[in-house]
């Protein structure tokens, strides 16, 4: 499979089918990020939304700057939260001060993925997973779905390392308390 940067230079160069294969393989994936805040029913509308932004931005994408990857799910995030914050749902941006003093929390404490392992059902899975806040379930769905690496998620959330750590690690501890009450 060609490289996203190669695509992306084909596409600028003239090559209308680079822009297609882009989309193709990234379609999946935004789709199921923008369902699991927006719902089933929206969520085509809105991945349609962030794929006529990607179009319309893509001449300003900075091959040397960053990976299209996380440039696409910025794109996808801020849309959501335009979407979100125009049907009045609270949103990504909705998190009070509080969120602030998990960018001090250790991250050597972070719980082994074995919440993951134990839930198999994907269904019920998902219904916890709808539970936690935004940035834990943003976080959860880049990292687990997406195979982003914190740093990466960091640059989709605009927020510090650490403070993508420690949401996973709430997300991780709070699915665990879940769990237990199932």
């Amino acid at each position: 499979m060609e490289e996203d940067h190669d695509l992306i230079k084909r596409y600028l160069n003239g090559n209308q089918d680079s822009l297609r294969i882009l989309i193709d393989k990234y379609t999946s994936p935004i789709y199921n990020y923008t369902a699991r805040f927006v719902g089933s029913f929206q969520a085509p509308d809105v991945t349609q939304d962030i794929f006529v932004k990607v179009w319309k931005n893509l001449e300003n994408f900075d091959l040397n700057k960053s990976q299209f990857k996380t440039w696409l799910f910025t794109i996808a995030r801020n849309t959501i939260t335009d979407y979100l914050r125009k049907k009045k749902i609270p949103s990504f941006s909705s998190l009070g001060d509080g969120e602030l003093m998990e960018e001090n929390i250790q991250d050597s404490a972070i719980l082994p993925d074995e919440v993951y392992q134990k839930l198999q059902d994907k269904d019920m899975l998902s219904k916890l997973i709808d539970k936690l806040s935004d940035d834990h379930k943003t976080v959860l769905t880049l990292y687990y779905q997406e195979d982003m690496t914190f740093k990466e998620i960091g640059e989709v959330l605009g927020k510090p390392l650490d403070t993508v750590k420690s949401h996973h690690y709430r997300a991780i501890k709070k699915l665990k308390e879940l769990c237990t009450k199932i």
